[in-house]
């Protein structure tokens, strides 16, 4: 298997420092001793397994074949890495071996691997590397870096999906909890690979072509008071709508009367900014609308100021997409907000009502997935972070 083979087009970014000089000192004092003993000529075949199973599970995910091979086509010490180690090895080392060094490639080196994203159990050769003793050494480190994390990962993913189950839509969320941002692009890329349906990563959804996912933070809607702070207050309806009137705003008031009544509550307890909010998202945002219902209150103001936008959005012909909850009993929340729009769906003959999606997030593990089957919920996406990309 070579590099060509293997790599996508479209996949072609390599991440910068993944370089010869990211590795264990002792791989280049070990090149040395080899060359100093005349083995630069000599063949060896490295081997590249792992002893158990992460998470005390029992199956591994392999991943970071794809990045390995790009390391392999790039490889090649720079002036500047040959500078630099003439600055930091004993100064006893002849210049003929910097000289070797500079000139040195993985161009011999042949690489068979499993296929990534394979199922894989401890003690079996994920990837056997054959060519030069030196240059095989001088791999080692890179190579395991490279798999290690990314394998640890895809199975922490793989682990989710299957405690979700095949029809929850998984997200990953990880980023600003991640280690650093070369782990959170990791974690991104891995989890989509191990199961997860998309990401919050932007910079991983250009990279890597992995669906971008989001709705808002509760800073967005703690940023308004009330209607009053929206200078834009219509909404072009679709194609084949015609209304009287397009001020969306007020269409949204109007409808919170009504969802209160249908829903037996008080309109006055919904928080105004929060509808506002909730308003100049869906303005923005028409064809996508989803809102964090947990600012305030979920049940007295975030389900209420929801349905309201939601309603208005339907009459101007616009399907929203759901809700986010980021705190409190997700089980009980999930089904309170699926009864409140089944109520909806046959209050207002609305069928699709009913199958708006609840995500939820908020430092979801796999326990947390287990107890809320247990408990019985309605949730049909979550996003996960910490759990997973801080693994």
């Amino acid at each position: 298997m070579n590099s060509k083979e293997v790599i996508s087009n479209d996949h072609l970014w390599q991440n910068s420092i993944v370089q010869p000089l990211l590795t264990d000192l002792y791989q280049i004092t070990m090149a040395y001793a080899y060359w100093k003993a005349g083995k630069r000529n000599e063949n060896a075949v490295f081997d590249l397994f792992f002893r158990k199973n992460p998470f005390n599970g029992e199956f591994t995910i392999f991943a970071g074949l794809e990045e390995c091979l790009k390391f392999l086509r790039n490889f090649s010490f720079s002036k500047s890495d040959i500078e630099y180690l003439k600055e930091t090895l004993p100064g006893h080392i002849e210049d003929d071996f910097f000289d070797y060094l500079e000139n040195l490639t993985a161009d011999e080196i042949r690489l068979y691997a499993i296929p990534e994203g394979t199922v894989v159990f401890p003690r079996v050769p994920l990837i056997r590397v054959e060519g030069p003793l030196i240059v095989a050494q001088l791999l080692e480190t890179t190579l395991l870096t490279l798999v290690n994390y990314a394998s640890l990962l895809a199975t922490n993913a793989a682990r989710y999906r299957l405690a979700a189950g095949s029809k929850i839509m998984l997200l990953e969320f990880g980023l600003r909890r991640a280690q650093g941002p070369d782990g959170g692009l990791s974690a991104s890329k891995y989890a989509y690979l191990g199961g997860f349906d998309g990401s919050s990563n932007v910079l991983a959804g250009k990279l890597f072509n992995i669906p971008v996912k989001g709705t808002h933070a509760h800073s967005f809607v703690s940023s308004f008071s009330d209607s009053d702070d929206l200078s834009i207050r219509t909404l072009e309806p679709r194609d084949g709508i015609i209304l009287e009137s397009k001020n969306f705003v007020d269409d949204c008031i109007a409808w919170r009367t009504k969802v209160a009544k249908t829903l037996a509550v008080l309109p006055g307890q919904a928080n105004d900014g929060e509808l506002a909010a909730f308003a100049s998202f869906a303005i923005a945002f028409p064809t996508s609308f989803s809102a964090l219902v947990d600012t305030y209150d979920v049940i007295r103001s975030g389900l209420i100021n929801f349905c309201a936008v939601a309603l208005a959005l339907n009459d101007y012909g616009y399907r929203p997409l759901g809700i986010r909850l980021d705190s409190g009993d997700l089980a009980y929340l999930s089904n309170t907000a699926r009864e409140v729009f089944t109520d909806i769906a046959q209050e207002y003959n609305i069928h699709w009502f009913k199958d708006l999606q609840i995500l939820a997030s908020n430092d979801i593990n796999e326990d947390t997935i287990h107890s809320l089957y247990e408990q019985g919920h309605q949730i049909n996406c979550f996003g996960i972070g910490t759990h997973l990309g801080v693994a």
